[in-house]
């Protein structure tokens, strides 16, 4: 392998100044666009040692056939021309979004004479003011129909407008009460203009105003008798009640904010956006990203940003944007969105309180999100058959692995050391056929790897006999199936002690490789290099679906052993029962902080008495 590219710039050639970048290949096609600071010192991170590059950053430089790049004056036009280009090029080892569902939005067409209110996914409604985009659509509609029984507006069609107004005769909606505009007869332009202004002066976050409005309203009409007057609005007010009914208040009212949650691994990540109006969860919009090359979390929080930002108008950026990781140069980026704006716009990180509470809770909705995508990936049924002719291939297999056994080692500091089995046929988890292993005395984790492998092949060689089979041997015929394909969780030293334990079965047709995490590479037993999977392969999702479940699968077995050995070491000090147990564990949390208390902090603990505290205390101080 060459160690220096051939269209590598001369030295010094490169300016300092800031500016953006492009990485073309042979056919002029823009492969890759990013920023920089200092062009000079971000290029020659590329240019390195190509063995000293992430593997993903190999595969592009060594793609790419020239680098070009765009000195400007400032950061921030280095962060809108890199906007730009990635735009215009849609580089393919940029980061890739995947939610080309096309969320559905509230819109208020603003430019018409009677602005209309509607359920829409085209953006570009010529002065039309926008809300959402919502998760679904039946709650656009729902919310609508909710609104405008406290602000009647027009919902009918621009045709049916034009007729109503030319004729006189009130639009069809208007007729059954489901259209306020001049069109229903009852107002003019000029006060359905008026409702149009407080119906957006709502949905920005003018709850209060308008809910304590409608009840001094409300009031003062039954007070004068009037309680027609007084009943209609009572449904106004419980509509609009019911409008926020649906977002819970999270955040202070006056809080107009965008929170990201984010969930990632190597190769992609899911973004939960929760935008916050008048302290409200308004809408929710979920991302899936893939990430061709390797990028930190601040840089992934950068291409969010850009891409929800990039084409927003001023009204659709808050002024405050909550994010995991404050994105680099922050204060750049700052700026650019005020520009943007017109006003200040703050980039910070939830640490504490309810933006940090809603932070964990569009995080766990990333991390769902992300499983659900991989998981969806894998149990299609095309997309299962080309992962495991994928692999067949890249593996250099004579047929596809129908079932494949991932295995992997889970331990606390060297103690509670288990194994775990987890069974896939045909592209699917077997849960029934998993299996846990306990590790009592071993040496590391490649000995781990070797005692569970080698107690499992030993069960290939001793199959059930058929005309002996029953009901309770069933478990055993299936530990005896062999499987086409082992993986081991890790790299070259955990394959070769796998490969170890399979020589010495003498098991014969089955195919033994590893996954590295930290480059997510492909490791075989006789090969000094590893197999590199394609980023966007359907095999490579299977085996890191192989391997996520091998590692809860241990991770699970290994808490139930460690609460088990709590319980038993408790246990075996004289007077504590089930009830004193769980109230020690109530109290301190763990065994390692009740070991750590006095005799005191004990006793204090309900229904542990002196001399117990003082048992419990000396029995826990001499293990």
């Amino acid at each position: 392998m060459t160690t220096e590219l051939p269209y590598r710039p001369r030295k010094g050639e490169i300016p300092t100044n800031p500016g953006v970048y492009r990485f073309r290949d042979a056919e002029r096609r823009v492969l890759y666009v990013g920023k920089a600071k200092n062009l000079r010192q971000r290029l020659a991170n590329y240019f390195a040692p190509l063995h000293t590059l992430h593997e993903r950053t190999r595969r592009m430089v060594t793609t790419a056939s020239s680098v070009e790049w765009t000195v400007v004056n400032t950061d921030v036009d280095a962060l809108q021309l890199e906007y730009m280009w990635i735009k215009e090029f849609d580089p393919p080892f940029n980061v890739r979004y995947r939610d080309d569902k096309s969320y559905p939005f509230m819109a208020i067409t603003l430019a018409d004479e009677a602005p209309r209110v509607l359920v829409t996914r085209n953006r570009k409604i010529r002065g039309a003011r926008y809300f959402g985009p919502y998760p679904k659509v039946w709650a656009v509609h729902d919310t609508i129909d909710l609104m405008i029984r406290a602000f009647p507006i027009r919902t009918c069609s621009d045709a049916s407008y034009k007729r109503a107004m030319q004729s006189g005769r009130p639009c069809f909606p208007g007729q059954i009460g489901k259209c306020g505009g001049p069109c229903s007869m009852k107002v003019s332009v000029e006060e359905h203009r008026k409702i149009v202004d407080d119906y957006i002066a709502f949905m920005e976050g003018a709850d209060e105003r308008f809910t304590k409005e409608l009840t001094h309203r409300m009031q003062e009409a039954s007070a004068a008798l009037d309680f027609e007057t007084a009943a209609r609005l009572r449904d106004q007010r419980a509509s609009l009640e019911a409008v926020l009914g649906r977002s819970a208040l999270v955040l202070p009212h006056d809080e107009d904010a965008d929170l990201f949650g984010i969930a990632e691994d190597e190769l992609a990540a899911a973004v939960q956006h929760f935008a916050i109006r008048g302290g409200r969860v308004r809408a929710v919009r979920a991302t899936t990203i893939e990430k061709e090359l390797d990028i930190s979390s601040a840089d992934l929080v950068e291409q969010v940003l850009q891409r929800t930002y990039g084409d927003a108008t001023d009204s659709d950026i808050p002024r405050r944007i909550l994010v995991p990781t404050l994105p680099d140069g922050v204060e750049e980026f700052q700026e650019w969105l005020r520009e943007r704006r017109g006003r200040r716009v703050e980039i910070a990180v939830a640490r504490r309180g309810q933006r940090a509470d809603l932070m964990r809770t569009a995080t766990l909705n990333a991390q769902q999100a992300l499983l659900r995508h991989k998981t969806r990936r894998s149990s299609d049924y095309t997309a299962r058959t080309q992962a495991l002719t994928d692999l067949q291939e890249a593996l250099g297999m004579s047929q596809a692995p129908l079932r494949i056994e991932c295995y992997d080692v889970s331990h606390l500091g060297g103690t509670n050391v288990v194994g775990s089995m987890v069974v896939f046929e045909d592209g699917l988890p077997r849960k029934d056929q998993y299996r846990s292993f306990g590790i009592t005395t071993t040496t590391d984790d490649t000995d781990s790897m070797y005692q569970m492998l080698s107690r499992r092949l030993a069960h290939l060689s001793d199959p059930v006999d058929d005309s002996e089979a029953t009901a309770s041997s069933d478990t055993k015929r299936r530990f005896a199936y062999p499987p086409q394909l082992l993986i081991v969780d890790g790299g070259r030293p955990q394959v070769q002690a796998a490969a170890r334990a399979l020589q010495e079965s003498g098991a014969s047709g089955i195919a033994l490789c590893g996954i590295a995490k930290r480059l997510e590479e492909i490791w075989l037993p006789d090969d000094e290099f590893p197999v590199i999977l394609p980023r966007t392969s359907e095999a490579l999702y299977l085996v890191q679906r192989l391997r996520d479940e091998a590692h809860r699968f241990a991770l699970t077995h290994q808490k139930k052993r460690r609460k088990r050995d709590i319980s038993t070491v408790l246990s075996e000090i004289p007077g504590l029962g089930p009830a004193r147990i769980r109230a020690l564990l109530r109290h301190f949390g763990s065994v390692t902080a009740l070991r750590a208390a006095t005799s005191d902090e004990i006793g204090e603990v309900s229904g542990i008495g002196e001399a117990l505290a003082s048992t419990i205390h000396d029995h826990l101080s001499s293990r």
